[in-house]
């Protein structure tokens, strides 16, 4: 009994020391982390490789890279390493660099599997020859050049050794990797006797078995001037150099996937996920991309221009250019080129590679409701009552560790939530749903079933003695299944069938937290480095997949649980490329305090960049008590976020949207009804995601390719390629500039007018909204109907807001499925194209689908529209319909109007015409 109070106060030291605040000291930095110190002190030519025995093999372009000069022999061995160039359809080049096997290495090094997705080795482009030729000043130096696509070709350098994707036409380089000779491959080797390989950090010791394994390498992208990704940073979306002239704080941005607590809102330390995935643009208005598939830690420098100035390189000058370097404890180089040209192409090659997003269930795309902890099933039965009460939609409640029986997850807690069926069929009633937490730590108690299968089993991650790891998290003494084995991601699976999962219904959905994982008592609240994986693997080389690994896992029971009918939802805290096929994720343990909300923009805008399109930041902030001014601007920022989810601390103040007075009571009200009638807007977005990887929520620039003005613009972001909005980041705001782009009007989405593009307006702001507006040329579908939830708007009528540009045209388009089984992918489904021109609307199918609806569309609002026709004539059928002005919107206290066609009542699903007589 008193080895448990001992242990219970111990956890409960651990959670004071992380829970309350980020302290910076917690953490390595670059110059404590020996690989990263390492990396950055050498020089520019240092690599002296060059590539050998160039030739074509089983369809790639293969090299041994060889030191170019005699061996020192008192310098350790360097033995040849094997380099593979692999060409693919769409303009990607593969570029794999390892150790050679028929050398025998000490061990094998690790790579990632189960990222990418196995369609794309079926788009490999099988090369049969290479071309020579010699590089202009170079004195004979020879390169290698093979087809990439129709404009692109791949280059490998023989000597000095480069890598690089240029134009075909001008030979411009587009992307390039050792062009100042920074490579470095530290080779697996036997230890000396003098040597210690054992690093040390606040207690912790490192063993490092098999000593240094890092790599390092620079990456240039040309005719860029800016680059963005690699998330998880609070941090600004276009990426500030990190160290050359003018960097006063020189810290990499860190890829190390860790439970930060509270973390700073101008960092370049990692937090709780890790995309290796690199977007430049410029001014060309063209973009490039390059991806690193590798699992350990990561460190990478953007380098200001001027770095290289004592190294004596002489690059292209010709071209503005953004060198980068890339740093990597172990692994091996797996990097993939992605030519682009525009920054759409280059989404859509990065997810070529890892996979699409997953298609969300519609009622994910609604609002959610979370709060750590709601206490029982009665605050259960109080908080759904009370939207009810005050007529605000939500559609899923969700519950935290508190729920569960001793943080044993799977359980429910007996006394405070004794009918968990009957508590989830209340809500399933309304058309709602509930997510409980599942997180990978399992409590080290015999009598807990899950752990007791798990042990017998030999399913728990090693230590470095290759016993069953043990550390401190929820529930105390913890260890955590190896997600790397799939025989244990199956077994996983399993434990959320209905039998397994006692409690559960077909309305659950699941919540993955501290999956990075989180270890209280673990070097930086993490598991050690030297801890063991299946095949012997070491934590390190795989760290920033875990999270990954147990997402996957989780997706795939909710898949079995519904025999592969229902798409599962599940959010995750920690991601790593290829996450998007999983489910959600947020942006972490946020603080309520305005410099938060307005770093969720570039946070959520970053991780759409890279596939993660399906994210949100936790809406008034995770940590302390908002104002009810920033909680009532975050609903209104948030109502726009892909994933829309209040969440708080259990030591805040309760912060339900009636608990404010009145008056904001029906600001945030107000903030959630226009998430529900852009409903029909978002589900066509996720759809377009699931195609092509294009996200939700996307940079001005993105849609703006050459608009100079929106490269470097975080504050505001389009929603699609129809709608803009910019958040309000300061308290008692009177005004807000705002920058619309484009030659084309934009309209106002409350008040309809009409604001000219290509200009910065000084716009004043009241309590009621942020701004919003709708593209001229665009035409945005809505539910205008209120209801409960999304389950309850099914069979709503639309409403189409038409937004005539300078020729007065507009398009658009509308998805429909049943929004929770796969049957869309076999054509179950309504996919329209909305056209409008010369005074014509007509409505025609995209793809061939096979869905029914009896929907119709109840109102067509036209705006930059002249009034003066009285009738339209709808096709077929010879119907007349009126126009007459209307209400743009319903609800709001200012109810703004614009030209309607009033009741056309034609079916969203078939063909028609509406002529404007």
């Amino acid at each position: 009994m008193k080895m448990k109070q001992v242990a219970f106060l111990f956890l409960i030291f651990l959670a004071s020391q992380t829970v309350y605040s980020w302290k910076k000291d917690e953490f390595r930095a670059c110059d404590q982390t020996p690989f990263c110190k390492r990396a950055r002190f050498r020089k520019p030519g240092a690599c002296t490789l060059i590539a050998h025995d160039v030739s074509i093999s089983d369809g790639d372009l293969t090299a041994k890279l060889i030191p170019k000069a005699p061996h020192d022999q008192d310098q350790d061995q360097i033995k040849p390493l094997t380099l593979s160039v692999s060409v693919y359809q769409d303009g990607i080049m593969r570029l794999k660099i390892d150790e050679d096997p028929s050398l025998d290495p000490r061990k094998k090094r690790f790579q990632v599997a189960d990222v990418v997705i196995s369609e794309f080795e079926t788009k490999k482009l099988w090369l049969q020859s290479a071309s020579t030729e010699k590089i202009n000043g170079d004195d004979g130096g020879l390169s290698s050049v093979v087809y990439l696509s129709d404009g692109y070709e791949a280059v490998l350098r023989h000597d000095p050794f480069e890598v690089y994707v240029r134009e075909k036409a001008g030979n411009r380089r587009v992307v390039s990797l050792n062009s100042h000779g920074l490579f470095d491959f530290e080779q697996l080797r036997v230890k000396k006797e003098d040597e210690d390989w054992e690093e040390r950090f606040r207690g912790h010791t490192d063993t490092r078995p098999y000593g240094p394994q890092s790599i390092s390498f620079d990456v240039s992208f040309y005719g860029s001037d800016f680059v963005y990704g690699i998330p998880e940073h609070a941090s600004s979306f276009a990426l500030k150099p990190t160290r050359g002239p003018g960097v006063e704080e020189s810290e990499p941005f860190r890829l190390f996937n860790l439970d930060v607590f509270e973390y700073h809102h101008e960092s370049p330390f990692g937090i709780y996920g890790s995309i290796p995935f690199m977007v430049s643009h410029g001014k060309s208005g063209q973009s490039s991309g390059f991806f690193w598939l590798n699992a350990a830690e990561m460190q990478i420098d953007v380098l200001a221009k001027g770095w290289d100035a004592e190294g004596g390189i002489l690059m292209p000058t010709e071209q503005s250019r953004i060198d980068t370097f890339w740093m990597s404890e172990a692994g091996i180089v797996d990097t993939f080129f992605f030519a682009g040209p525009g920054p759409k192409d280059v989404v859509k090659q990065y997810v070529s590679v890892t996979g699409l997003p997953a298609m969300p269930q519609l009622f994910s795309t609604g609002y959610h409701q979370c709060r750590w902890n709601y206490r029982d099933e009665e605050d259960v039965e109080n908080v759904d009552s009370k939207f009810d009460e005050h007529d605000i939609p939500y559609d899923v409640l969700w519950l935290d560790i508190e729920h569960t029986d001793g943080k044993r997850y799977f359980t429910w807690d007996k006394m405070l939530f004794p009918h968990p069926e009957e508590m989830q069929r209340k809500l399933a009633a309304k058309g709602r749903r509930m997510v409980t937490i599942v997180d990978p730590h399992i409590k080290r108690d015999e009598s807990f079933h899950l752990h007791k299968d798990a042990s017998q089993r030999g399913y728990y991650i090693k230590d470095a003695t290759g016993k069953d790891y043990d550390g401190w998290c929820w529930p105390g003494s913890s260890s955590y299944p190896d997600m790397l084995n799939p025989e244990i991601r199956s077994w996983w699976a399993e434990k959320f069938s209905y039998d397994n999962y006692v409690g559960s219904t077909p309305s659950l959905y699941i919540w993955n937290d501290m999956n990075e994982p989180s270890v209280f008592n673990g070097p930086e609240v993490t598991m050690p480095r030297d801890a063991l994986h299946l095949g012997g693997v070491e934590h390190r080389e795989l760290h920033n997949a875990y999270g990954y690994y147990f997402h996957m896992a989780t997706a795939e029971g909710l898949l079995k649980r519904g025999d592969g009918k229902d798409r599962p939802f599940v959010l995750s805290r920690a991601f790593f490329a290829g996450s998007q096929r999983y489910g959600a994720v947020w942006t972490g343990d946020n603080s309520a305090d305005w410099d938060h909300l307005r770093v969720s923009v570039p946070m959520v805008l970053t991780l759409g960049l890279t596939g993660m399109t399906f994210s949100g930041a936790d809406v008034g902030g995770f940590f302390g008590n908002p104002e009810p001014e920033l909680l009532v601007r975050w609903y209104q920022l948030g109502a726009y976020y892909p994933f829309f989810r209040g969440h708080a601390h259990h030591d805040t103040k309760r912060r339900e949207p009636w608990l404010f007075g009145e008056r904001n009571t029906a600001l945030m009200r107000d903030a959630i009804r226009i998430r529900y009638t852009l409903l029909p807007y978002f589900y066509t977005l996720f759809r377009e995601a699931n195609v092509s990887g294009v996200p939700v929520v996307r940079p001005l620039w993105m849609e703006f390719p050459s608009d100079e003005a929106a490269f470097s613009n975080d504050e505001a972001f389009m929603v699609g390629n129809s709608l803009l909005v910019q958040g309000i980041y300061t308290a008692r705001a009177k005004h807000a500039s705002v920058y619309l782009p484009g030659k084309e009007s934009w309209y106002d989405l409350r008040t309809g007018t009409a604001y000219k593009g290509g200009k910065v307006h000084k716009l004043e702001v009241s309590e009621e909204s942020i701004p919003a507006f709708q593209r001229a040329g665009t035409i945005v579908p809505r539910k205008d109907r209120f209801r409960r939830s999304s389950t309850q708007m099914v069979h709503d009528p639309y409403t189409l807001v038409i937004a005539l540009n300078s020729s007065q045209a507009a398009e658009g388009e509308l998805y429909v499925d049943d929004g929770k089984s796969y049957d869309f992918k076999h054509g179950a489904y309504i996919h329209r194209r909305f056209v409008f021109s010369n005074g014509h609307l007509t409505s025609s199918p995209v793809g061939n689908s096979r869905f029914s609806s009896d929907c119709i569309i109840e109102r067509v609002i036209l705006l930059g529209f002249t009034p003066g026709a009285k009738t339209a004539l709808v096709e077929p059928g010879n119907q007349k319909a009126e126009i007459e002005l209307g209400p743009l919107r319903f609800g709001g206290q200012h109810a703004a109007v614009a030209v309607t066609i009033r009741k056309p009542g034609v079916r969203v699903a078939e063909d028609w015409k509406i002529k404007i007589l």
